[in-house]
């Protein structure tokens, strides 16, 4: 038996990557359809093989984490790309992508595109934005104003985080995830599109998730999104989420606080002092309540 991590699923078939760095084109074993198990590119995988072009894939092994949109595995970094506009920088949605790369233990990078193309006030206003996350312990890498950024400082800036990572790129539409990747490496030769004018979105144009050797790691490049659902977070996981509220929440008077409506409470009081930001909180607070309102999962029997 031979081992591997699963670098591109398509059309039924999965790719094996081994250590050696041979790669292998395999078909899952049809006890994973029976179980409904679908393999996932970042799988770590035992499989056999009679040529590099007819393998079968046997085991799944252990996942540390895994996404569903992207469909990707044991994934270490989640580089989050936020444009400065087309579409329009929004820490609703940063707060979104951070909170689904939290709950699955990955590690964060915040990385702001399209400084080439803003006035300088609005840079300012975003560059303040991104000092508050980089002081609640999040890395973000914002390039200049008005700079043109060349490839070697792309480079420069991404080599350390993404070295010997698996790393998923993740986005809204039209904010530059394959731009990027194409700066980092020509020869990726990503699809990119324009952002629609008429609904300020860009168009998908990723096709299947694929693990790409770039900068001594695995990169994912993965269709950008802008709605993020959180089915199965419940409300402690997400204060766990916001590190400044969770922090906070520590002095509170009740240990169950979930910095709503409760008296004496440590996470309400820093907002007033300004020490949690006002739209971090209104953002939990969204969160707070989608999870609140959302509906019970019935079994089969109409049973929680």
């Amino acid at each position: 038996m031979h081992t591997g991590q699963i670098i591109k699923a398509l059309s039924g078939f999965y790719y094996i990557k081994t250590a050696g760095g041979k790669t292998y084109q395999t078909r899952a074993r049809g006890i994973f359809r029976k179980n409904k198990v679908t393999p996932l590119v970042g799988d770590y995988v035992e499989f056999s093989f009679e040529t590099e072009q007819e393998g079968r894939l046997e085991k799944i092994l252990e996942r540390k984490n895994s996404l569903i949109r992207p469909a990707v595995s044991n994934i270490d970094l989640g580089v989050i790309i936020m444009s400065t506009k087309n579409p329009d920088f929004s820490t609703s949605l940063l707060d979104r992508f951070l909170v689904s790369v939290e709950k699955n233990d990955i590690k964060p990078l915040i990385y702001v595109t399209k400084t080439d193309i803003i006035e300088e006030k609005k840079y300012n206003e975003i560059k303040t934005i991104c000092e508050y996350y980089r002081n609640i312990g999040y890395s973000v890498i914002l390039p200049a104003c008005g700079e043109t950024i060349k490839r070697e400082t792309i480079k420069d800036n991404l080599e350390s985080f993404i070295n010997g990572k698996t790393v998923v790129f993740m986005g809204q539409s039209g904010a530059g995830k394959s731009t990027l990747l194409n700066k980092i490496d020509a020869k990726l030769n990503l699809k990119t599109a324009e952002t629609s004018k008429s609904l300020g979105r860009g168009k998908h144009t990723t096709r299947h998730v694929e693990l790409i050797s770039v900068l001594g790691g695995l990169i994912a490049d993965t269709p950008g999104f802008s709605a993020i659902q959180f089915d199965d977070l419940t409300q402690q996981e997400l204060i766990l989420c916001f590190p400044e509220i969770w922090e906070n929440g520590k002095e509170c008077r009740f240990k169950s606080c979930i910095h709503l409506n409760e008296p004496n409470c440590a996470v309400k009081k820093a907002v007033e002092q300004e020490s949690i930001s006002e739209y971090r909180y209104k953002n939990y607070v969204t969160l707070l309540d989608e999870i609140q309102k959302r509906k019970p999962k019935y079994g089969k029997k109409g049973e929680k």
